[in-house]
């Protein structure tokens, strides 16, 4: 697998301890970002990922923290990101109850995960 870091301040995902099954993906910002019941937010992540082997998938899942604290969750529920898409990685972010959560830049917003794909 290959990360590119497309802007200065992005910050390459890694594994945290030995336990962990997902990489923690970082805010790429450059002010911070409000995020309110009524207002989702797409956060760019300043990286760019090549999954060279094409039986893999990351899956882009929230984090339960900000779930739990927060009600912050993905968009879709969970993101998708082929072995074929090189593009930014971008998290679109929304709140389901509180008044308001100010995003700031390298603050952990998602997780991804690589899943082997079986294909029919």
């Amino acid at each position: 697998m290959q990360i590119k870091k497309l802007r200065p301040n992005a910050i390459i995902p890694k594994i945290q301890t030995a336990g962990a099954a997902a990489i923690d993906l970082h805010a790429c910002l450059d002010s911070s970002i409000l995020l309110t019941p009524e207002t989702p937010a797409l956060i760019p992540t300043g990286i760019a990922i090549h999954i060279a082997d094409k039986s893999l998938v990351g899956l882009i899942l929230p984090r339960s923290g900000h779930g739990f604290s927060h009600g912050i969750g993905l968009m879709n529920t969970a993101g998708v990101i082929d072995s074929d898409y090189q593009g930014e990685i971008m998290i679109k972010l929304r709140m389901s109850h509180g008044d308001s959560y100010r995003i700031q830049d390298g603050e952990r917003i998602a997780q991804m995960m690589f899943v082997l794909v079986y294909k029919a």
